[in-house]
């Protein structure tokens, strides 16, 4: 391969290397990994927020000019108003343009390479995985419900239908944006700091929890089990449509049946739950993670780095 045409393509990651290890190509030196996590988790923690925090300025200059800033402010970062829910989804969907720049000015690689080994989105996988995580996490959702005894009292919550199009629009690129940078660079650029790519799973994982702010050890070991087993997966099956698909179908329904029976500010506001909870949740993505690894079987899909000769 000439010199011009390396640039174009990017530093290539070594032929048959699992997913985790894609950085660890020719020109690969640790202390990369180690700025780009440190650089990367630095701008989920900075701009996400200033972004969100911009945007929820904006909307109450548009629409609630004479209405008490602080008020509003509270009010729509507790999802008390549309617009607090829009504005975080859309500051959490900052990190795909981080992950990117990231990918490119630290590694030299090109971003599609965050999508899978192919390197591209593999959407047969994604679309079934989506269809398996629907039937997986609201079947176990169910089950929970009929253990618990709880009856589903459907009380559609005030100003429901602007709510549903800010998820409908938003929440999935919200799954995705935090499965690009925690399950796709944050995993490559720590699972590249060492020769075994469970080193990237764990510690993402512990970031991706971390990071969820305050909460109850329950509600900590079921958010770090998601945060496992979607790594996991990852590896396993060399991308992410998979953890992407639970993502987005765990956030659109949880939101999505709050806003039809409590709301989604008191979804929005838990902080703690119950180890029988978390036990539902982490069987919820264990059984998806189980389907959609066999679903990842029956469609042959790759699971690391096949160059052309």
């Amino acid at each position: 391969m000439t010199a011009s045409r390396a640039a174009d393509v990017g530093v290539l990651p070594p032929d048959g290397a699992a997913y985790p290890q894609i950085l660890r190509g020719a020109s690969y030196v640790w202390w990369r990994s180690l700025l780009g996590a440190v650089f990367g988790v630095s701008m989920f923690i900075l701009l996400t927020g200033v972004v969100s925090q911009a945007l929820v300025m904006l909307s109450w200059s548009l629409t609630a000019g004479d209405y008490s800033y602080p008020d509003y402010y509270r009010e729509a970062f507790a999802f008390e108003r549309p617009a607090g829910m829009l504005a975080t989804n859309l500051g959490i969907a900052t990190l795909i343009p981080i992950a990117w720049v990231l990918m490119m000015a630290v590694h030299q690689v090109r971003p599609r390479w965050l999508s899978s080994v192919q390197p591209r989105i593999r959407w047969p996988y994604l679309l079934g995985s989506l269809l398996v995580a629907v039937v997986a996490l609201n079947g176990v959702l169910a089950l929970s419900s009929l253990v618990d005894d709880e009856d589903l009292v459907f009380r559609q919550q005030p100003g429901f239908w602007g709510f549903l199009v800010v998820i409908l629009l938003t929440s999935p690129l919200q799954a995705i944006a935090e499965e690009v940078f925690f399950r796709g660079y944050l995993l490559q650029a720590l699972g590249s700091l060492v020769a075994q790519p469970w080193f990237g799973v764990v510690v993402s994982a512990v970031v991706f929890a971390l990071l969820h702010g305050v909460q109850n050890p329950a509600l900590f070991a079921a958010r770090l089990a998601f945060g496992l087993l979607a790594g996991i997966l990852v590896w396993r099956t060399g991308g992410l449509e998979a953890p992407i698909a639970a993502h987005i179908v765990n956030n659109v329904c949880a939101y999505g049946i709050a806003g039809l029976t409590t709301s989604i500010a008191s979804l929005k506001a838990i902080r703690e739950i119950t180890w029988a909870d978390a036990a539902f949740d982490v069987g919820g993505f264990a059984l998806f993670a189980v389907l959609a690894y066999a679903l990842f079987r029956v469609l042959r899909q790759r699971n690391r780095v096949d160059l052309p000769r």
